[in-house]
């Protein structure tokens, strides 16, 4: 059960995590805004790309564990 729960989790967390890249990128792509939240966008895009392998392993790690 423990590893449904866990898989479950990681799903979740990475649908988000994609959901909220696909709205930066489209907003982005509009370019309908400030240059400083065109900057700030950007930032947060970058970190939810390196966020999102990061939570796959941690889900790798605490199944093997």
């Amino acid at each position: 059960m423990e590893f449904t729960i866990i898989t479950l989790e990681a799903i979740g967390t990475l649908l988000i995590a994609w959901a909220a890249l696909r709205v930066h990128h489209r907003v982005l792509n509009e370019h309908k805004i400030s240059s400083r939240v065109f900057r700030v966008m950007r930032i947060e895009q970058r970190l939810g790309v390196v966020g999102m392998p990061l939570v796959f392993l941690g889900y790798i790690l605490n199944v093997l564990n």
